[in-house]
């Protein structure tokens, strides 16, 4: 594996780590695609370093189990958000 993509993977593991991010999180803030960064740390992080690799698959497991909390809550701010809208539009 090139150096450059060694490196790509572990900062973007680490990010994961430091932040309890979600892969979405992490491509978002450094500038990846959820591609390249689920790859990254899903697959090629155990080629480069085994020790970060599992303390990132924690991370991603817990972000597994709790997806379905934070898609609630994401449709409930959207809800929340159109109903502000649907009032604005009223004028009062």
């Amino acid at each position: 594996m090139k150096d450059y993509i060694e490196k790509r993977v572990v900062e973007n593991a680490r990010f994961i780590i430091e932040h309890n991010a979600t892969v979405r999180d992490c491509a978002k803030c450094r500038g990846n695609s959820k591609s390249t960064v689920h790859k990254d740390v899903s697959e090629r992080i155990w080629e480069v370093d085994r020790k970060i690799a599992g303390e990132v698959r924690k991370v991603l497991n817990k972000n597994k189990a709790e997806r379905h909390i934070r898609g609630g809550l994401a449709t409930k701010k959207k809800k929340s958000l159109a109903k502000l809208a649907r009032h604005c539009n009223r004028g009062t």
